[in-house]
């Protein structure tokens, strides 16, 4: 029978002692909690475990005795610590003692009620209490008393240390009846700023949320609803930005306690994600209202504006010409040509017609960045959308035309071959077609086949605009995304103390010896980079395309508008 001693390296420099723990039956083990010196009376020490089991709900006893001897051992300690046995009735008596420098320990076992005493292998693994105590490996601490399932799981042991807290609590300056050494012994962590801080938490919360209700009030109320403004709410992304971080600082002035460690490690991401963004954001507000930037970005936005057109009427005047040398029909293409052209001077003309206001409009919406990197970004994406709306416009024409004959052509091929589209079916079934239809047939696929090549070429050129933009906007959400979504908090844990952040536990021995006890090291695994990542990464909203390669070719193909928005496509739990 192999006897597993879990003995805390906190505890290796204690003085002579009971050892207090848990005792798992179904797995042969032992949990040493801390150690009890002496002097002490055996009916107090009872008095306070039965008050810890109490609390705990974990069934922490007197597993044994440690003896520290830094000189040779006395026979009379030896003795007492024999008869302790009798009066704390354990089974086994675990004594575990250490003599003077020696790095080698003596662990023994009695077992005087029993009638056949075997001899048992002892292995004696020392674990870091307060790593164990401060990682995540273990069940929540309000679960229930564990079933004979868990009991043969290493969780066991997590959960058996992480649920005697109240075991750790008092340290060598209290003047009680009993000293206990144990990872706080030297006294309790805490820090006066973060207590404060906890204090003050509270009003704040308190108002936070009174606050966030009126404005959820108003964001749900009927006016919002409206088309006009329900509109521009679900296609500007600054609007769509703005009601995500709404729900995350709802989530962190909720005074709902976390039910577990997901929980309390989403909120503190957020509230970490949501820190950085808006120093970020005040960043960016300073550099932008220093040595008249908004005025210098005001006087560059309509040269560009300006140029960004003459360049657009350059590329319609060389489609209306001969383009690489290709035939076009040209009646088609004075027509596209010019009404194109007509756009672009209305744009221009709606540009003009702003350049008064541009400077003042740029420096309300600088004052935006005070809200976080995020929106100021989302902002952005927003005025790049409206300065190029014009090719939108063009690239939707062109789609639109183009998809037309493409179906056209696909119709008439049908009526070619004797099959027609069941719209009722949805599916291809044969007909029988007269001569005029027919020959009506032949003349229109004619007419569509020779004016695709020029329709074609408009929506190729205003296709490869659009995508353009679409990827400039793409990159600004995946930044934005980025800054959403990403575990700031685990990750700083992750680098300062990995250990908060555990994946499982691994074995190293320390010495073998034979007529010795064997010696392990229990050490923690953490997570690693990606795996945090992976496992607290925030929920987001995606703001641009997500369609596959093989989608999206078939909507270029095809004709079909491709749209930089698509709200709500990578929520999670």
């Amino acid at each position: 029978m192999v006897l597993k001693v879990f003995f805390p390296s906190c505890c290796s420099s204690a003085d002579s002692g009971i050892l207090i723990g848990r005792w798992i039956s179904e797995q042969s083990s032992a949990v040493i909690l801390a150690v009890v010196h002496f002097p002490f009376i055996p009916v107090q020490v009872k008095q306070y475990l039965g008050e810890v089991q109490r609390v705990t709900n974990v069934s922490v006893s007197v597993l044994g005795s440690w003896s520290n001897s830094k000189q040779e051992k006395e026979e009379s300690l030896s003795e007492f610590l024999e008869d302790l046995g009798t009066i704390f009735c354990h089974e086994p008596w675990i004594q575990i003692s250490k003599e003077g420098d020696s790095k080698f320990w003596s662990c023994s076992t009695l077992q005087k009620h029993s009638k056949n005493p075997q001899e048992e292998e002892i292995i004696l693994v020392y674990y870091d209490q307060r790593k164990v105590m401060l990682s995540h490996l273990h069940p929540p601490l309000d679960t229930a008393a564990q079933g004979p399932e868990d009991a043969s799981k290493l969780s066991a042991i997590f959960d058996t240390v992480a649920r005697s807290q109240v075991l750790f609590m008092t340290d060598r300056y209290d003047e009680g009846p009993i000293k206990l050494t144990h990872w706080q012994s030297d006294g309790v962590e805490a820090s006066i700023i973060v207590e404060l801080l906890k204090q003050a938490s509270v009003p704040a919360c308190m108002l936070l949320t009174f606050l966030l209700s009126l404005v959820s009030g108003i964001c749900k109320s009927r006016v919002l609803k409206f088309w006009p403004l329900s509109f521009l709410w679900s296609k500007l992304s600054t609007c769509e930005q703005l009601g995500h971080r709404l729900q995350h600082l709802q989530v962190i002035s909720s005074n709902k306690k976390a039910q577990n460690q997901n929980q309390l490690m989403r909120k503190a991401n957020i509230f970490v994600s949501l820190l950085i963004d808006v120093a970020l954001g005040m960043l960016l507000m300073s550099w932008l209202y220093r040595k008249n930037r908004i005025g210098h970005l005001a006087d560059t936005l309509i040269p560009v504006a300006d140029h960004v057109a003459e360049e657009l009427q350059d590329l319609l005047q060389w489609l209306m010409g001969a383009p690489a040398g290709l035939k076009m029909n040209r009646a088609l293409d004075q027509v596209l040509g010019r009404f194109f052209l007509y756009h672009i001077h209305l744009w221009i003309s709606y540009i003009h017609l702003l350049s008064p206001f541009i400077e003042m409009i740029l420096w309300y919406v600088g004052l935006s960045a005070c809200l976080g990197l995020t929106v100021a970004l989302c902002i952005l994406s927003d005025i790049i959308a409206l300065l190029t709306f014009h090719i939108y416009c063009f690239y939707v024409y062109g789609a639109r035309l183009y998809c037309l004959k493409i179906y056209g052509l696909a119709s008439l091929w049908r009526l070619f071959r004797g099959k027609k589209w069941n719209v009722l079916r949805q599916r291809v079934d044969s007909c029988s077609y007269d001569l005029d239809q027919l020959f009506i047939g032949t003349l229109l696929f004619t007419i569509l086949l020779f004016l695709l090549p020029t329709t074609a070429l408009y929506y190729l050129v205003f296709t490869l605009l659009r995508l353009l933009v679409v990827i400039v906007q793409g990159l600004i959400h995946l930044l934005v995304d980025l800054i959403d979504s990403l575990p700031l908090y685990s990750l700083i844990l992750r680098l300062c103390r990995s250990y908060r952040l555990a994946a499982g536990v691994k074995f190293r021995v320390l010495e073998q010896q034979d007529g010795k006890p064997l010696r392990l090291l229990m050490q923690i695994n953490p997570l690693s980079y990606g795996g945090v990542v992976q496992t607290y990464r925030l929920p987001t909203y995606s703001c641009y395309p997500r369609d596959s390669w093989a989608s999206l070719c078939k909507k270029l193909f095809l004709g079909e508008l491709i749209y930089p928005w698509k709200h709500k496509g990578d929520k999670q739990n």
